[in-house]
């Protein structure tokens, strides 16, 4: 007869954690701890954190905005840096907004907005077949749309013109820079939700190249940018046709870059 598997203590956790270079060893103990699952799971659990898959593709959900957001294995987790992105769309986005949260991953930015912003039409895209599947779950719950392509492309025809807030956390790493990064985002995330190219902004070109197609009179894009490309940035969101402000938040480490259409 087999002897009933024991559940590890939190102290044990901890301490393995730790030995695995796990900063918040403490906290990631205690999430570990409240998952619903059997003491065999928990240990399987543990052995996978300790191997470097990140914390939220083992419990399947990650905290953003004060909201528990489902994220699969495979897709980004979004980082605390990018709510700095949904404060500064809900100072602009009103009541009813169409909104479309482009290069999407797990639906993240759409659903906070919609968390404080009532009424919102919420549509999302990625290119990434596993972030679209987690999407859904996230986006669809509340009513919206979640679409599978690159950028644009899948988007329906009648949203031309009408998107009043357009978030875009788009890669921005430079290639160069992706070997720096830690093993969880290296290893576990796709490559291209990380790769923006020789300087880190290719996909942002293209998402402004297009945005005053899709964007309603007055309407804002949200781009997510390095410090040191903010600048750049807002140069290409001038050269076609939104007027650029750059915002950051010391408190996260973040900065965006907010355009507007010029009408």
């Amino acid at each position: 007869m087999s002897a009933t598997p024991t559940t590890l203590s939190e102290s044990v956790i901890v301490t393995r954690l730790r030995a695995a270079g796990c900063v918040f060893a403490e906290d990631e103990a205690r999430l570990l701890l409240a998952a619903p699952v059997s003491p065999t799971e928990l240990a399987e659990m543990v052995d996978q954190r300790i191997s470097g898959l990140p914390l939220e593709h083992i419990l399947g959900w990650t905290s953003f905005f004060g909201l528990r957001i489902e994220v699969d294995p495979g897709v980004f987790v979004p980082r605390r840096r990018s709510e700095f992105l949904v404060h500064e769309a809900a100072a602009l986005a009103g009541p009813g907004a169409t909104v479309l949260d482009l290069c999407c991953g797990s639906g993240a930015l759409g659903v906070a907005l919609a968390s404080v912003v009532s009424g919102i039409e919420l549509h999302a895209a990625d290119i990434e077949p596993a972030a679209v599947l987690c999407a859904r779950r996230n986006v669809e719950a509340l009513g919206g749309h979640v679409y599978q392509g690159d950028l644009y492309a899948p988007l329906p025809a009648a949203l031309r013109g009408r998107v009043d807030i357009l978030l875009a956390n788009t890669p921005y790493v430079p290639t160069d820079a992706i070997g720096l990064m830690p093993p969880e985002a290296r290893f576990h995330e796709p490559h291209v939700t990380l790769d923006g190219g020789v300087d880190g902004l290719d996909v942002q070109r293209r998402v402004v190249a297009s945005a005053s197609d899709w964007l309603s009179p007055g309407g804002h894009l949200f781009v997510e940018t390095g410090e040191g490309q903010a600048a750049t940035t807002a140069e290409i969101f001038e050269a076609h046709g939104l007027s650029a402000r750059i915002a950051a938040s010391d408190e996260l480490y973040a900065t965006v870059v907010i355009g507007t259409l010029r009408t």
